[in-house]
């Protein structure tokens, strides 16, 4: 048995952050010119001086654009696979295959997290946050910590986990990926309202 379910395609707007991260992108790269301009270098070490300058400036927009990419692709295809073995989070950097017997299955539940305010990411720790989607390590308003993939608010799993966190999943039926989880772990699962 596998089941399969996919994220919430993000409604943000990820074209005004693609936008402004071209934007960076396209700083960084002019500055080194403008830097050796303006500290005066002189005419025959600014060859050495724009390479020294340079390189790094296109690796760290490189780098930068290929996070950026990864996230932007994640927010739209992550998917969470439900087997025997356990919950098999995928997408992007925060993906993970978490057994069943960590999962607290039994407290699991779907949620709506503007309703149950206690539930809303409150800082991020550690993870990714572009317009409308929201993936990584996350304190929730109730001081917990979280696993996120958040898309939309209103349709979300809540697992608590024996690890001492939870995961905020979104997905587009929540009761149906609750019963996957709780016929894999072989433990009834909260209804919940969404």
């Amino acid at each position: 048995m596998q089941d399969v379910f996919g994220i919430i395609p993000s409604a943000g707007n990820l074209r005004r952050d693609m936008v402004l991260i071209s934007v960076i992108s396209i700083g960084l790269l002019v500055m080194p010119p403008l830097l050796v301009a303006f500290l005066g270098v002189p005419d025959r070490s600014r060859p050495a001086v724009l390479g020294l300058l340079v390189f790094p400036a296109v690796l760290l927009t490189s780098g930068m654009l290929a996070v950026f990419a990864k996230c932007m692709r994640a927010a739209r295809t992550a998917r969470f696979v439900v087997t025997p073995a356990g919950l098999s989070l995928e997408g992007d950097f925060w993906g993970r295959r978490l057994p069943l017997d960590v999962l607290r299955v039994s407290e699991a539940r779907a949620v709506d997290v503007e309703r149950e305010r206690d539930l809303a990411p409150l800082e991020r720790q550690m993870g990714t946050e572009l317009s409308g989607y929201r993936a990584g390590w996350f304190q929730l308003r109730n001081k917990e910590r979280a696993l996120l993939y958040l898309t939309d608010p209103h349709r979300v799993a809540y697992i608590p986990t024996t690890k001492g966190y939870s995961l905020l999943l979104s997905v587009a039926d929540p009761a149906a990926f609750l019963a996957s989880l709780g016929r894999a772990a072989g433990s009834p699962v909260r209804s919940g309202r969404v």
